[in-house]
C-alpha cells in the first residue's frame, strides 16, 4: 500500500516513528491504536517529565493510587512505578502486533530507571531486572542513561537479554562507548551460546545541542552584531552532531567487522534514535530536525505536537541523515574556531540532562505525594506556619533531598542516623522501632479487642482502672479526657500516682464486683504498677470475689515478670505487646488500644487515622509533604536557632495531648547535655510574657468552636512568635498526631545526635528510690530532707538565667483543685520572670520529663513541692506503704538532681497545699508589680 502521509513515508525510508509521550488516556482510549494504524507509530518512549504531566493533570490515575494505598503501597516512588508499569504494559500490548510483524525488530515501549541511579551501576542493574520482571513483556525497553556509570550497566543488562534504550547521548565519544557496550554484550551472549535476539536503540539528543550552542552564538553576536560567520552557524550544530553519530553507526554496523560476525547468527543493529526532535527555537521550522535526520535503521521520537506537524507538512524526499559528512565536520570545526567546543557543550548537556530528569522525577514524586496526602486526609493542607525569618529556611530544608533521606533512613531502621558506628546503641535502637508498623499489626487484633470491650460492657462492668506509669498511662489519659466512654461502656480511670489520698479516693469510688483493672507495664517490673496491682488484688479478694483474676487484664512485653504474674493469678486476658516498642512510642499499640476498646472508643477509626498519618510519613515522601518529618525539621531548625523550647498548645477538649507529647519529647531528646524542652499544658499568656527561646505548636479542632483559643494563638503570631498550627479534623485525629509526633521526635534526635530510644536517667531515678527504700527498711524511717523556707523561693527564681526553664515538680495529690492552684503558681512564675515553665505531678513525671531534668541541658531551675499525706495505704507484700514510696521517690529525685549539679529548691507546704501555693503566687505577683512600678 502506498504511503498516504509524510509519517508513513518515513517508513519507506527505514525510519520508525516512536511517540514521545504516554498517559493513561492514551493507552485506554484507543488513541495509541489509531496512531499505530494511521501515523506509522511503531513504538513509544516515556520519561519522568512525560509522566509528571500525565499524572499531575486530571484524575485518570486517582483510582489506581487509591487501590495501591489500600494494598499498603505507600512510597510515592513505588506508586509511580506501579502506575507507569500499568501504562507501559498496556502500551506494550497495543504495540505487540508491530513487534510480531517485524519479528521483534520494532514495536517497543520504553520505561526509564529512576534518575537517581544515573551514577549507580549496581543499582541500575538491580532496577533493570526488577522492571523487566514486573512489566513481563518481550517488547519492553528499559531506558538507561549513557553516563560513565550507566555504560557498564547497559552492557550487563544487554548481556542478560534485556532490551535497552540508551538515553541521554550527546557526544560522539559517548555514542562510541554505547556501541561498544552493545557489541560486547552480544559477544558475551554469543560466547555463552545464547540467542542474539536482544534489541537496543541509542538515543541521541538533538535540539538541546542547538539550544546550548545558539545561546553562546547569540552572546557573541551581541558583541559583534551582523557577523556573517556566527549567523551562519546558528541552528547547525545539532544536525551536524547527529549526522556524524549516524556516520559512526554506519561504520560499526554497515558492515562493521565485529557486528558482521554477530549478524550472521541473528543479531540486530543498535539503531540510532533521534530524541528531542521538537524545535525549541520558534524561528526554526517546527519539523526541521525530523526532516534532516531521515535514514534507514533509525528511530525518530516525536511528541504529539511534532507528530501532528509532520503529518501535516513534513517533507520526505530522500535519506537526509547521510548528507555531507565532511560538511558536518566542518560545522563543528567552525564552531571550535569561534571558541565553542562541541565536547564542552555535550558534556554539559549530559550533566544538565541527568539533573533535569532528576528534577522532573522529583517533581513527579511530589505530584504523587500530594495526591497521597489528599487521599489520606490532606494533612499538608491542614498545616499552617509563620516562622519569621526562618520560614524560607525551613521550607528549603524540608524540601531538600537530605531531609527526605532522613525519613527513608528512619524506615530502614538505620541506627547510624542517631549513633553512627555505635554497635551497642544500634542493638538498642533496632529493638525500638516497632512503632513504625504497629498500626498494621493492630489491625489484625481488632476483632479480639472489640470482643473484649463488648464482653465487659455486657457483663455490667462500670469502671475500668488502668494501672500504669509514663508511656503506659499517658495515651489512655489523652483518650479518656478527649473521647470519654461510649454509651453503655465503663468509665475509664487512669491511676499513675503513688499518692495514698488519690488511691484511697479511687478505691472508695468503685465497686470491685463491677470493676476491671488493666495492669500495664512494658518491662513488667515497674514498681508503682506492681504496687497498684498488689493493692487492688487485695481489694478484689477482700470483696469475696471467687475468681479475682477475672477482674484483671495485663498489657506487657512477652515473657515479662508481669506476664508470669498474670498467668499465675489467672488474669482474664494478657495482651503481649510487640517487644520492639518503647513505652513512650506505644500509643497505638495494645497500651493505648486496650483501654480504648474497653471504653467503647472506635478503635478501627483510631487505627485508620494513625495509618493515614503513617502513610504520609512513609519512606519516599518528600520532606515538605512528610507530615512528621516536616514537624521534626521545624523543631530541629528552631533548636539550632536557640529556640529549644517547644510549647504545645491545645484547646481544653484535647489538652492532655500536650502532656503526652511533653513526655515523648523530653524522654527521647533530653540526654547527653542536650534536649528539646517541651512545654505542655501551660496556659496561653499575653505575648509579652514569652522570651525568644520558644516555638509554639498549636493543635486545633476544625469541627469545634475555637474562637478564644484561635484568638490567643493569633496574638502570639501577630507578635512575631514562631507558630505552627495543625488542624485536626476531629478528636479521632489525635491518633494521627500520636504517629506524627513520634516520627518528628525520631527526626529531631538525628538533629541533636542523640539516641531517642534509650532513657538512662529514668532507671537512675528508679535506683535512687530503691536506695531510699532500703534505708527505710534498715532504719525504719525516711532519711531527713529539710525543706527550704518559702521566703527563699523569690531569690532562687530571680537567679534564673536567660534561656532557663523553671520546672514545678509536685509530689501531691493530683486533684483538679490542686492542679488549678499549681497552674496559677506556674503561670505567675512565667509572667514574672518571662521563663518557660513546666509542671508535673510526681511520680508521673519521673517516667517522662524526669529524663530531661537529669540528662538534658543544665538550663532547668527546679521547684520541688511536697505536702503531708493525710492518709496512708499499705502495699501488700512490701515493708513500705504508698506514702513512704511517694516520699522516697521525692527524696530520690531531689538527690539525683543535686548529683547532676542541677539548681533545685524543696518546699514543703504541710497540710495546706492550696493555701501555701496561694501565698507563693501572691508573692510572685506582688514582686512583679513592684518591679513594674519601680
Amino acid at each position: 500500500m502506498a504511503a498516504t502521509n509524510p509519517l508513513q513515508k518515513l517508513g519507506e525510508h527505514g525510519q520508525s516513528v516512536w511517540l514521545d509521550y504516554i498517559s493513561r488516556e492514551l493507552v485506554t482510549s484507543g488513541e495509541l491504536e489509531r496512531l499505530v494504524a494511521d501515523s506509522n507509530v511503531t513504538g513509544l518512549t516515556s520519561n519522568p517529565t512525560i509522566f509528571e504531566k500525565a499524572i499531575a493533570h486530571g484524575t485518570d490515575y486517582d483510582a489506581q493510587i487509591r487501590e495501591l494505598l489500600s494494598a499498603g503501597v505507600t512510597d510515592p516512588n513505588d506508586i509511580f512505578f506501579a502506575l507507569a508499569i500499568s501504562d507501559i504494559q498496556r502500551a506494550c500490548d497495543i504495540l505487540r502486533p508491530v513487534w510480531e510483524r517485524t519479528s521483534g525488530a520494532d514495536g517497543f515501549a520504553s520505561l526509564e530507571v529512576a534518575p537517581s541511579l544515573a551514577h549507580d551501576t549496581a543499582g541500575t542493574n538491580a532496577m533493570v531486572d526488577d522492571l523487566w520482571k514486573r512489566v513481563d513483556r518481550p517488547n519492553l525497553m528499559v531506558k538507561i542513561p549513557a553516563t560513565p556509570e550507566g555504560v557498564p550497566a547497559i552492557e550487563t543488562a544487554l548481556a542478560n537479554g534485556r532490551n535497552i534504550n540508551v538515553t541521554l547521548i550527546f557526544a560522539l565519544a559517548a555514542h562510541a562507548d554505547v556501541i561498544n557496550a552493545y557489541l560486547t554484550a552480544l559477544e558475551t551472549r554469543h560466547g555463552r551460546g545464547e540467542k542474539l535476539d536482544v534489541h537496543s536503540v541509542a538515543s541521541f539528543f538533538v535540539s538541546r545541542v542547538d539550544t546550548a550552542v545558539d545561546k553562546l552564538l547569540d552572546a557573541k553576536l551581541a558583541v559583534t552584531p551582523g557577523d556573517a560567520k556566527l549567523e551562519a552557524l546558528l541552528g547547525t550544530a545539532a544536525i551536524a552532531n547527529a549526522r556524524l553519530a549516524y556516520e559512526l553507526f554506519e561504520q560499526q554496523f554497515h558492515p562493521g567487522p565485529r557486528f558482521a560476525a554477530l549478524q550472521k547468527d541473528g543479531a540486530a543493529v543498535q539503531r540510532p534514535l533521534w530524541a528531542s526532535t521538537s524545535a525549541k527555537n520558534p524561528n526554526y521550522r517546527d519539523v526541521v530536525y525530523a526532516e534532516a535526520l531521515i535514514g534507514r535503521d533509525t528511530v525518530d521520537t516525536m511528541p504529539p505536537a511534532t507528530i501532528d506537524a509532520f503529518r501535516d507538512h513534513g517533507v520526505v524526499e530522500t535519506d537526509t541523515v547521510t548528507h555531507d559528512y565532511d560538511g558536518q565536520r566542518k560545522v563543528l570545526q567552525q564552531l571550535s574556531e569561534v571558541g565553542i567546543g562541541i565536547d564542552d557543550i555535550t558534556s554539559g548537556l549530559l550533566r544538565d540532562g541527568v539533573e533535569s530528569f532528576a528534577k522532573s522525577y522529583d517533581d513527579l514524586i511530589s505530584v504523587i505525594a500530594k495526591k497521597v496526602d489528599e487521599f489520606e486526609g490532606g494533612f499538608s493542607s491542614r498545616r499552617s506556619y509563620q516562622m519569621g525569618d526562618s520560614t524560607t529556611a525551613i521550607d528549603d530544608i524540608a524540601a531538600g533531598a537530605e531531609t527526605t533521606d532522613v525519613g527513608a533512613r528512619i524506615w530502614r531502621r538505620d541506627a547510624d542516623l542517631w549513633k553512627p558506628g555505635d554497635a551497642a546503641a544500634a542493638a538498642v535502637i533496632h529493638n525500638r522501632l516497632g512503632w513504625l508498623d504497629v498500626v498494621l499489626e493492630m489491625r489484625t487484633h481488632i476483632p479480639r479487642l472489640l470482643a473484649l470491650g463488648d464482653a465487659v460492657r455486657d457483663e455490667g462492668i462500670d469502671n475500668v482502672v488502668l494501672l500504669g506509669m509514663g508511656g503506659s498511662s499517658l495515651c489512655p489519659e489523652v483518650l479518656r479526657t478527649s473521647l470519654g466512654s461510649a454509651a453503655g461502656f465503663p468509665t475509664l480511670h487512669v491511676l499513675d500516682t503513688t499518692d495514698p489520698v488519690a488511691i484511697t479516693q479511687l478505691t472508695s469510688a468503685i465497686d470491685p464486683h463491677r470493676a476491671l483493672f488493666v495492669v500495664a507495664s512494658k518491662s513488667g517490673g515497674t514498681l508503682e504498677t506492681l504496687s497498684h496491682f498488689a493493692h487492688f488484688w487485695s481489694v478484689v479478694t477482700a470483696a469475696g470475689i471467687s475468681s479475682p483474676g477475672g477482674h484483671f487484664v495485663a498489657i506487657t512485653d512477652p515473657g515479662s515478670h508481669l506476664a508470669d504474674v498474670a498467668r499465675e493469678h489467672g488474669f482474664r486476658d494478657t495482651f503481649e505487646n510487640p517487644a520492639d516498642i518503647g513505652g513512650r512510642y506505644s500509643a497505638m499499640s495494645f497500651f493505648g488500644l486496650v483501654p480504648a476498646a474497653l471504653s467503647g472508643i472506635d478503635i478501627t477509626k483510631l487505627i485508620d487515622r494513625a495509618a493515614s498519618m503513617r502513610t504520609v510519613c512513609s519512606t519516599g515522601m518528600p520532606g515538605d509533604l512528610n507530615a512528621g518529618l516536616w514537624l521534626g525539621v521545624a523543631i530541629g531548625h528552631a533548636y539550632h536557632g536557640k529556640r529549644d523550647k517547644v510549647t504545645i498548645l491545645a484547646p481544653d477538649d484535647i489538652a492532655a495531648f500536650s502532656l503526652w507529647a511533653e513526655q515523648l519529647i523530653a524522654e527521647s531528646t533530653g540526654k547527653e547535655g542536650k534536649g528539646i524542652i517541651p512545654i505542655g499544658a501551660e496556659p496561653i499568656g499575653d505575648p509579652s510574657v514569652y522570651g525568644d527561646d520558644r516555638i509554639f505548636v498549636a493543635l486545633r479542632l476544625a469541627n469545634r468552636s475555637n474562637d478564644s483559643f484561635d484568638a490567643a494563638v493569633a496574638s502570639l503570631r501577630s507578635a512575631g512568635h514562631p507558630v505552627v498550627t495543625l488542624d485536626l479534623a476531629d478528636v479521632y485525629d489525635l491518633a494521627a498526631e500520636f504517629f506524627r509526633w513520634e516520627f518528628a521526635t525520631a527526626a529531631v534526635g538525628h538533629v541533636l545526635e542523640v539516641d531517642v530510644f534509650d532513657e538512662p536517667n529514668v532507671q537512675e531515678s528508679k535506683d535512687n528510690t530503691k536506695k531510699v527504700l532500703a534505708q527505710v527498711e534498715g532504719s525504719g524511717k525516711l532519711p531527713a530532707e529539710p525543706a527550704a523556707d518559702e521566703a527563699e523561693l523569690m531569690p532562687f527564681l530571680a537567679a534564673a538565667r536567660d534561656g532557663d526553664y523553671i520546672a514545678t515538680m509536685a509530689y501531691v495529690t493530683p486533684t483538679d483543685a490542686n492542679e488549678q492552684a499549681l497552674q496559677e503558681f506556674r503561670t505567675a512564675i512565667r509572667d514574672t520572670h518571662r521563663k518557660a515553665t513546666t509542671l508535673g505531678f510526681g511520680p508521673r513525671f519521673l517516667h517522662s520529663t524526669g529524663q530531661l531534668h537529669k540528662g538534658g541541658p543544665n538550663t532547668g531551675v527546679f521547684v520541688q513541692i511536697t505536702t503531708n499525706d493525710t492518709v496512708d495505704v499499705p502495699i501488700p507484700g512490701q515493708p513500705f506503704s504508698f506514702s513512704i514510696l511517694k516520699q522516697a521517690q521525692a527524696i530520690g529525685d531531689l538527690q539525683s538532681l543535686r548529683d547532676h549539679g542541677r539548681r533545685v529548691i524543696h518546699l514543703h507546704l504541710g497540710d495546706d497545699l492550696i493555701g501555701g501555693l496561694a501565698r507563693l503566687t501572691e508573692a510572685l505577683i506582688t514582686a512583679s508589680k513592684g518591679v513594674a512600678t519601680s
